[in-house]
């Protein structure tokens, strides 16, 4: 498969959305999850048909999406949700926040496991409940990178929790920012732990499509019966071929208890969907596979590339290589640079990364980097943080 090439920095920089706007131009923006890849063919082409025909109006009550959905999830994952129920909204934070809110009351405790996606926080407070965090585990696995601390569920803390009386849990699977591909038997014991103790699981499972071939994903309703019985999953094509301004995710529950809830929900929430963010992810999901394949393996390169440049530029730096999305979230506790890292990276090196404060107590000392860039980008980033690290005599 061939690797899918990076916009160059000129092309990139005409982009009106956050990544290319938010700082100068002096700045190399490695911070939000946008991808600098261009649009795959078929979304493209949708989206320019759709505009040709001037098809810009609300979101069919048959949603075209979901069939597409649910056959790319036979093939790509070998989930079987044809008798699934499924909710378009606007994208997974909507999603998440509708389901907390119909399954808390006010003040209800919500788990999450830092660190983790920065919004979380304040998903849960949205909702009108309150967080309560719990830390992946750290352990050594022999299949990750020989570099940095390797983390997973840490299923007695969640029972601890789950026995106090919390109320749901906010899984992200794949877990953002550290890459981490939550094992089968996990999500299993997550699910025998929510039964037992009356916990929803709402599964943020935005980067699932992004998972390395070398890793499996599992999509958390599919462990077992248990699983459909307490959980949702949220999906969206926008992180994997970089759809975020179109507004489109899709709910799943696969119970009759929880469709129910998502056919509770106020009509709003689905008429919140993108029409452009459906016509994007029906081309996504069913001619989209060839282009995201291109986008791993551009990522795994770049996966050698930022291991070998660590090494010979920035040794004090460790990482985990991600086994789902282009994320590294790097450990920069070595060099002495504080909490907030990424605040000396970018006022220094001109350099912009996401802060690792911003993920919980877990992240500091650390930030994360987006690799969805070239190799090129990916280079002058280390070497300029480098330069900071080891600056040379005047």
């Amino acid at each position: 498969m061939e690797r899918v090439q990076a916009d160059p920095l000129d092309v990139l920089r005409t982009r009106t959305s956050e990544k290319w706007t938010e700082y100068p131009s002096d700045v190399l923006p490695m911070f939000v999850a946008e991808m600098d890849y261009p649009l795959a063919d078929p979304i493209r082409r949708a989206l320019h048909s759709a505009i040709d025909r001037g098809d810009t109006g609300y979101v069919s009550s048959s949603n075209p999406v979901f069939a597409p959905f649910r056959q790319f999830a036979r093939r790509r994952w070998s989930w079987d949700i044809e008798d699934a129920t499924l909710l378009s909204t606007a994208d997974v934070s909507m999603g998440i926040v509708e389901v907390l809110r119909a399954v808390c009351q006010p003040g209800d405790r919500v788990v999450v496991n830092d660190p983790v996606y920065a919004p979380f926080y304040d998903l849960v407070t949205e909702a009108g409940a309150s967080v309560v965090r719990v830390p992946l585990a750290t352990v050594e696995r022999s299949h990750n990178s020989a570099h940095g601390s390797a983390h997973r569920l840490d299923l007695d803390a969640l029972e601890a929790a789950f026995a106090d009386g919390v109320r749901a849990f906010l899984l992200c699977n794949p877990h953002n920012p550290l890459g981490l591909v939550h094992e089968r038997a996990d999500l299993e014991a997550v699910a025998r732990l929510a039964a037992r103790y009356s916990v929803t699981v709402v599964s943020d499972e935005i980067h699932a499509p992004l998972t390395q071939p070398s890793a499996t994903f599992t999509p958390y309703l599919s462990v077992s019966p248990e699983a459909r019985a307490t959980g949702f999953a949220v999906h969206s094509a926008s992180k994997a071929w970089n759809l975020a301004g179109l507004k489109c995710a899709i709910v799943v529950a696969h119970d009759t208890a929880t469709a129910g809830v998502l056919e509770s929900l106020p009509i709003e929430v689905s008429w919140r969907t993108g029409q452009f963010g459906v016509l994007a992810s029906v081309a996504a999901y069913t001619d989209g596979e060839p282009w995201l394949d291109g986008v791993l393996g551009a990522l795994s390169f770049n996966f050698d590339l930022l291991d070998a440049l660590l090494g010979e530029h920035l040794p004090g730096v460790t990482w985990r290589r991600p086994r789902a999305s282009y994320l590294a979230w790097l450990d920069f506790r070595a060099l002495g640079w504080g909490d907030d890292p990424a605040e000396r990276v970018l006022t220094e090196a001109r350099v912009a990364l996401s802060s690792g404060v911003e993920f919980g107590d877990a992240g500091r000392g650390h930030a994360r980097m987006n690799l969805a860039c070239s190799p090129e980008v990916l280079t002058d980033a280390i070497v300029r943080i480098a330069r900071i690290a080891h600056p040379r005599p005047n």
